[in-house]
């Protein structure tokens, strides 16, 4: 394993810096805009290189912007959805890469249905993880990001996505592992988004209420009364308020999924810079030192790589 590692301790002497990468990987299109967006812009203007690698292609996803409820949309919502996920991609400036399952859908009804056979959430976890695997080893990341174990929320592909990213991070350094992908590559630190915290959104509700304008929290702050505390704390905050427009943008080019007129952009951006100008962490693995809590995904990481 420690030959895996050797990026993690580089001499200056030994040539010019390389640059630092981070991988963002989500199980559809258009997750990548809902969970850190603002901060992938943050990092690519700073000269990080920034790889989205989306799990799915969203084919079971409802289409839920009325203005795009239309016949042809709905025959072809795959193609759509590509098209959609090419323009995010552009606004965000990162690369994009699909592993190329198909979206299992979130299953409804009590008992749930059985999932659909092949998809993404029924696949064997080395099946589902050899192509991220084979990515990892490509693109090199020094950090990975991706969902808790529940996924953020139980769609049956956020849970899968959380698995293969837990596996890739582990599997990737190790030579005698998935055999055949590439040269091993140990990524030195895995993040979980922690997106919609209580903290965050009850900040939100309460600048709102205060500006007497109408919250979209309110029903979510009620909930999470009755909530057990959170199983993740917030581990590092990442500034990146002066890239929410760019957040924004990136979530209106999946208009599928992304009502202009909806919850999203209810929030007046100047206020969310002045309340949570962050978006947030929980540090799930890390092979260096670091110190808690963290404003850099890179903390630890910089001072070995960038010397």
């Amino acid at each position: 394993m420690s030959e895996a590692i050797d990026h993690a301790t580089l001499d200056p002497s030994r040539g010019p810096a390389e640059p630092l990468r981070l991988m963002a990987v989500h199980a559809h299109p258009d997750d990548e805009s809902s969970k850190g967006a603002a901060t992938m812009a943050r990092y690519v203007a700073d000269g990080v290189e920034v790889l989205v690698v989306t799990c799915t292609g969203g084919e079971r996803g409802d289409i839920l912007n009325p203005a795009m409820d239309r016949p042809e949309i709905k025959a072809d919502i795959g193609k759509v959805r590509e098209e959609e996920m090419a323009r995010a991609r552009e606004i965000l400036g990162v690369e994009q890469r699909w592993l190329g399952f198909v979206d299992s859908g979130f299953p409804e009804g009590d008992p749930p249905p059985p999932l659909p056979e092949g998809c993404f959430a029924v696949q064997p976890l080395e099946v589902a993880s050899e192509p991220l695997v084979r990515a990892v080893r490509e693109f090199r990341p020094h950090v990975m990001l991706t969902y808790d174990e529940k996924g953020g929320y139980p769609h049956p592909d956020h849970v899968k996505c959380h698995e293969v990213s837990v596996e890739a991070f582990e599997a990737a350094g190790d030579p005698d592992r998935y055999p055949g992908t590439g040269e091993p590559w140990q990524p030195l630190k895995l993040y979980y988004h922690m997106t919609f915290t209580r903290e965050r959104v009850t900040a939100l509700h309460e600048a709102m209420e205060r500006n007497g304008l109408e919250s979209p929290y309110a029903d979510w702050v009620k909930r999470f009364e009755d909530e057990a505390p959170p199983r993740w704390a917030v581990t590092t905050r990442v500034p990146c308020g002066e890239h929410f427009e760019t957040r924004d943008k990136a979530l209106l080019a999946h208009a599928t999924q992304i009502d202009p007129d909806g919850f999203w952009f209810v929030c007046p951006l100047d206020l969310q810079r002045e309340v949570w100008p962050t978006e947030d962490y929980h540090l799930a693995r890390s092979l260096v030192d670091t110190e808690l809590p963290e404003d850099d995904l890179f903390t630890g990481i910089r001072e070995k790589v960038c010397l």
